[in-house]
C-alpha cells in the first residue's frame, strides 16, 4: 500500500510540474503573439511575424525602436528587428482616408520621417479597381499614430487623374535635395517629384517611367555608386500557389536605365531574382526597406505564405542580403532561410 501511495504521489507531482510547464509555454506563446520562438539566443527562425502582415515597411524611429507597418492598418514594434509585438493601428475610427469611395483599408504602406513628423504613404484600391485607385499620404507626430490623412481625404494621386492605371504601392525617396514618389504596378513603375514637405505633387512636375510592366512593390536602395531597384513579380495572393518573388536591377542614376547583370533592361522586363519560394514558403515578395545593422550587414524583411498553413496569410520573413565583389546583392540559396544569426544592434 505504501509503495502505491508513493507512486501515486510521484505521479501527481509530475502531473503538476507538466501542467506548470504547459502554462509557462502558453504564457510564452501569448507573450510573443507575432513572433516565432528562436532555437538559440543568438539566432532567429523565420517567420519573424507569424500572422498576416503583408507588404511590410520598416523604419527605425527617434525612440530607438523599429516600427513595421503592413497592409490592413497594422503597426508592430521591435528593438532588434526579430522580436515583434503589435502596438496599434495606423488610423483610428474617426480619421481614415476617403479619396477612394467605399475603401478605407490601406495597402502597401511606406513609412518615412520627413522634417519633424512621420509621413506614411499608402494605396487605396478596390480589388481590380485599376482606374479608381490611388496613393495617399498621412502624418503623425508619433510612429504609433494615429496618422491623420493630409487635407482630410489623404489623396496624393489617383489613377484616372495622373494617367497611370493601377496606381498602387508607393515608395518615397530623397535624392540630391529633391523628394520623389515612386509608384505603380504591372502597368509600369513611375516616379514624380514631390513638394518640399513631401505631402503633395510638386507644381509642374511630370511623371517618368522607371522600369517596365513586370513589377509592383517598388523599393530603391542607394549603395555606393549605384541605385538598386527592387520589385516583386508573379502572383501575390494565391496562398501556397503564389509565385511572387523579389527581383532587382541597378543603375548609376535614380532615373535609370536599370539593368540586370548582362545589361538587359528592366524596362524590357529583364531582371535578376533575389529571393523566391521553396518547399516551405510561397509568394516571397513585396520587400520592406533594407536595414543596416551595427556590423554594416543589410537585412531584408518581406512577406510570404507558409505552404503548410497558407490560411494564416502573408507572414513576415527576414533574411540577410549579401553583396558580391562587383556590387550585386544576393540571399544565400536564393530562398527563405530557416534559422539564421540575429542582426546586431
Amino acid at each position: 500500500m505504501t509503495a502505491k501511495i508513493f507512486q501515486l504521489t510521484r505521479q501527481s507531482v509530475l502531473s503538476v510540474l507538466l501542467m506548470v510547464a504547459g502554462l509557462a509555454s502558453v504564457s510564452q506563446t501569448r507573450a510573443q503573439v507575432a513572433t516565432a520562438v528562436p532555437d538559440k539566443s543568438d539566432t532567429y527562425a523565420n517567420p519573424i511575424i507569424n500572422q498576416d502582415a503583408p507588404d511590410p515597411s520598416v523604419m527605425k524611429a527617434d525612440d530607438g525602436f523599429f516600427y513595421l507597418y503592413s497592409t490592413g492598418n497594422k503597426i508592430f514594434r521591435s528593438s532588434n528587428l526579430v522580436d515583434w509585438s503589435y502596438v496599434g493601428s495606423v488610423f483610428d475610427d474617426l480619421h481614415k482616408p476617403t479619396f477612394v469611395p467605399g475603401v478605407t483599408r490601406i495597402w502597401a504602406p511606406d513609412i518615412n520621417k520627413i522634417g519633424d513628423q512621420y509621413v506614411l504613404y499608402f494605396a487605396l484600391s478596390k480589388w481590380g479597381g485599376i482606374d479608381s485607385c490611388g496613393v495617399g499620404v498621412a502624418t503623425s507626430a508619433s510612429p504609433t499614430g494615429p496618422f491623420m490623412p493630409v487635407n482630410g481625404t489623404g489623396k496624393l494621386l489617383v489613377s484616372h487623374e495622373i494617367g497611370v492605371r493601377n496606381s498602387i504601392d508607393p515608395f518615397y525617396i530623397e535624392d540630391a535635395g529633391h523628394k520623389y514618389c515612386v509608384w505603380g504596378s504591372f502597368y509600369g513603375i513611375y516616379i514624380i517629384e514631390l513638394s518640399d514637405d513631401g505631402l503633395s505633387i510638386k507644381s509642374g512636375a511630370q511623371k517618368q517611367q522607371l522600369v517596365g510592366t513586370a513589377y509592383e512593390g517598388s523599393y530603391i536602395y542607394k549603395r555606393g555608386n549605384y541605385y538598386y531597384f527592387f520589385g516583386s513579380t508573379g502572383t501575390c495572393c494565391e496562398g501556397a500557389n503564389s509565385t511572387y518573388r523579389v527581383v532587382y536591377g541597378r543603375s548609376t542614376s535614380l532615373f535609370g536605365p536599370y539593368v540586370n547583370k548582362r545589361g538587359g533592361l528592366l524596362m524590357n522586363n529583364q531582371y535578376e531574382t533575389l529571393v523566391q519560394g521553396n518547399s516551405a514558403w510561397a509568394g516571397t515578395g513585396h520587400n520592406a526597406e533594407l536595414i543596416e545593422d551595427a556590423n554594416g550587414a543589410t537585412w531584408l524583411p518581406y512577406h510570404a505564405y507558409s505552404k503548410t498553413s497558407p490560411s494564416v496569410g502573408r507572414m513576415v520573413l527576414l533574411d540577410l542580403v549579401q553583396w558580391t565583389a562587383d556590387g550585386w546583392p544576393y540571399i544565400e540559396g536564393g530562398a527563405p532561410s530557416r534559422l539564421s544569426k540575429k542582426p546586431k544592434f
